[in-house]
C-alpha cells in the first residue's frame, strides 16, 4: 500500500450543509432510523474488576468473516449513532460488528470505580483478545471515530509488527491523535458550544461516579472547571495516573507511535474539523508510514461527511471505512 495524503474531490456536502460548524451540528442534531438485529450482549473484563459493555453482531459464521471492533469518541458510546450506522453497512457487507463501550459508557458506571480517558488501549486489546479466545474469529480490524479513533491508532501503533495474527487493519475517521492541540482548540471561541457540551457531560458523569463511589471521587475536584483541558488536569489525570494534563495529553497521544503501525490503516480527516488538529510533525509521520492512506477532504466537519443521500443514506465516512475494510 502506498501512503498517500489525498485531497479529496469525492465528498459531497449535502445541499445546504457546506462548512465544518453546519457539518458537525446536523449530524448531531439530524435524526436517524437504523433498526438493527438485538446484539449479544458481553460484559468483558479488561483488567481484574473492570468490565466494558459490548454489543456483538454475528454473522451465521462468525468465525470466518472479518469482525470489525468499533470503538466510540468523547462521551459517545455503542448507542451512538455513527455507530449503529457502522454496524448496519458493516452487516451488510458480511462482517461481524462488535460495538465496544468504554468504561463507564452505556449505562455501565457501576461496574467499576475508574474512569475511562484517551489513553486506554489495552482496553481495545483485551476485547479484540476475548474474540480471539472465546469466539475464534479468525480475522479483526479495528474502527475508531474521534477519541476512539486516537485508542485504536495507539494501540495499532502498540503492537507494531507484534499484534495478534488475525488483527488485519485499522481504521480512524477524525482521530484526535494530538490530544492537546485539539483540547485547547476546542477552547476557542468559535467551538466553545462543543466544550460546553462536553464539560456538562463529563461533569454529570464524575457526579455520577461520586454517587456510586463516593469513598473514590470527590465532586468538589469539579470547582473551577469549565475547560476540557482543567477537567483533563484536574479529574482526568488526578484519578487515572498522571501528573497532570501535559503528562496525560503527551502520553496518551497516538501521534507517538502512528509511525508504527504495521498493517494497512486508514485516517479520514476534515481539514475543516472545528476543534481536531493534527500538528505537522504528526503528518509527517503519517505519510512517511507506507501502511497507512490518509485521506482529507475540504469539508466534512467532525466525524461528519454528511453527502446528498443517492440511494443510501449519505453518511459518507462509513462508507468510505467499509468500502477500505471490504479487502480484508
Amino acid at each position: 500500500m502506498v501512503s498517500s495524503q489525498i485531497k479529496s474531490e469525492t465528498f459531497l456536502p449535502r445541499r445546504g450543509l457546506r462548512g465544518g460548524h453546519k457539518q458537525t451540528l446536523a449530524s448531531f442534531l439530524l435524526s436517524r432510523r437504523i433498526v438493527l438485529p438485538a446484539p449479544e450482549e458481553r460484559l468483558i473484563e479488561v483488567e481484574p474488576g473492570v468490565k466494558v459493555l459490548c454489543q456483538c453482531h454475528w454473522q451465521s459464521d462468525r468465525q470466518t468473516p472479518l469482525t470489525i471492533v468499533v470503538v466510540h469518541g468523547l462521551e459517545g458510546s455503542s448507542e451512538s449513532a455513527y455507530m449503529l450506522g457502522m454496524t448496519k453497512k458493516g452487516l451488510a457487507a458480511g462482517m461481524n460488528v462488535v460495538r465496544m463501550n468504554q468504561r463507564n459508557c452505556g449505562g455501565t458506571e457501576g461496574v467499576a470505580p475508574t474512569l475511562y480517558h484517551s489513553g486506554l488501549s489495552r482496553d481495545v486489546a483485551a476485547v479484540a483478545q476475548y474474540l480471539i479466545d472465546q469466539d475464534r474469529i479468525s480475522k479483526f480490524a479495528l474502527v475508531g471515530f474521534s477519541m476512539g479513533g486516537n485508542l485504536v491508532l495507539k494501540l495499532a501503533g502498540e503492537w507494531g509488527r507484534e499484534g495478534p495474527s488475525q488483527f488485519r487493519a485499522v481504521a480512524a475517521v477524525c482521530p484526535a491523535m494530538d490530544l492537546a492541540a485539539s483540547s485547547d482548540a476546542l477552547h476557542n471561541r468559535s467551538n466553545r458550544l462543543y466544550e460546553y457540551y462536553f464539560i456538562w457531560k463529563l461533569r454529570r458523569r464524575l457526579r455520577s461516579k461520586a454517587r456510586l463511589f463516593p469513598k473514590v471521587f470527590e465532586t468538589s475536584r469539579l470547582r473551577g472547571v469549565t475547560t476540557l483541558r482543567k477537567f483533563d488536569d484536574k479529574i482526568t489525570a488526578h484519578y487515572c495516573g498522571f501528573t497532570g494534563a501535559v503528562d496525560y495529553y503527551s502520553r496518551a497521544a497516538a501521534a507517538n507511535v502512528v509511525d508504527r503501525i504495521a498493517v494497512p490503516a486508514f485516517i479520514l480527516h476534515a481539514a475543516n474539523d472545528p476543534f481536531i488538529r493534527i500538528l505537522p510533525e504528526t503528518r509527517k509521520k503519517i505519510l512517511a508510514n507506507p501502511n497507512i492512506t490518509f485521506l482529507e477532504t475540504e469539508d466534512g466537519g467532525h466525524c461528519s461527511f454528511l453527502a446528498q443521500p443517492d440511494g443510501d443514506d449519505g453518511r459518507w465516512a462509513e462508507s468510505q471505512i467499509v468500502e477500505f475494510l471490504r479487502k480484508y
